[in-house]
């Protein structure tokens, strides 16, 4: 009994640690952010007053449009996770329903493109680019930003769309349904746990992506909002703009908590398919 009640408190000692370790840097960033002036150099982890100075200057600016900025960037990411998720729905279907010679190949081909650096891949991609007139442009971005979501939205989809009873398809055929009536509905319904999780896991790659972002575009009024952080500058060279960064990373950061905390339990489920058989 006091071996069972040992572990306990063991166990959540060590989620406590995790927990302070995880949220912690979040934390230090909302409180810095509602600091200007000396007081950005305080220490200390409680706020004595709420000032959203950085926070209006940082909405206010002209030169860096960030409620334009953080638009576009939602913008990219909801299309990147729509085409992702199509492609990789038809891409998983053909690749764990469908038997053909040379599927294993094709399997090994689509995760191999994810083992390239973005800096291998981004002098090619930039003559591509401008080749489609997509230069400048930020719906452009959603080409080269399809290079990280889609192996991994293909693969995950594939190992889901493997473990689906036989006999839904077998019986859906029988009725005269074609392929993508399959698709559509029969195996769907069943998919929301691994689309939730696949398209989320996309949604924060393409919020967060940098070097294609900074690279492509070159329009102020084209950027996303990790290159307008990256941007913003105090009122002299010299300055660095602490509560304002911090003011950007706060509102860049919660939108991303709240989808996770709402959807964790099919997001687990998703990520879990397949990892159990019988």
């Amino acid at each position: 009994m006091s071996k069972n009640i040992g572990y306990r408190i063991g166990f959540w000692l060590l989620v406590a640690v995790i927990v302070v370790f995880s949220v912690f840097p979040f934390y230090y960033a909302i409180i810095t952010s509602f600091r200007t002036g000396e007081g950005l150099y305080d220490s200390s982890l409680l706020l004595s007053t709420l000032n959203p100075q950085n926070y209006v200057e940082l909405l206010s600016d002209e030169n860096q449009p960030f409620l334009r900025h953080l638009f576009n960037s939602v913008m990219v990411a909801t299309l990147v996770v729509a085409v992702s998720l199509f492609v990789s729905v038809t891409a998983s279907y053909a690749l764990g329903r469908v038997s053909f010679k040379g599927r294993g190949l094709l399997l090994l081909m689509v995760l191999a493109v994810s083992m390239f650096p973005q800096v291998a891949v981004l002098s090619g991609m930039f003559e591509m680019m401008r080749a489609f007139g997509l230069y400048g442009k930020t719906l452009g971005l959603i080409l080269p930003y399809m290079i990280f979501t889609l192996p991994f939205t293909v693969w995950v989809l594939t190992t889901f769309m493997r473990d689906l009873p036989k006999e839904l398809e077998e019986a859906a055929i029988m009725d005269g349904c074609t392929p993508w009536r399959i698709i559509k509905d029969v195996f769907m319904p069943l998919m929301w746990p691994a689309l939730v999780s696949t398209g989320l896991l996309a949604f924060i790659a393409a919020w967060n992506e940098f070097m294609f972002a900074l690279t492509f575009v070159n329009s102020n009024e084209a950027r996303t909002v990790p290159v307008s952080i990256s941007l913003l500058s105090g009122a002299s060279q010299y300055e660095l703009p602490w509560g304002k960064i911090m003011a950007a990373s706060v509102i860049v950061t919660l939108p991303l908590i709240s989808m996770v905390l709402a959807f964790q339990r099919k997001i687990v489920s998703g990520l879990t398919a397949g990892a159990v058989k019988g």
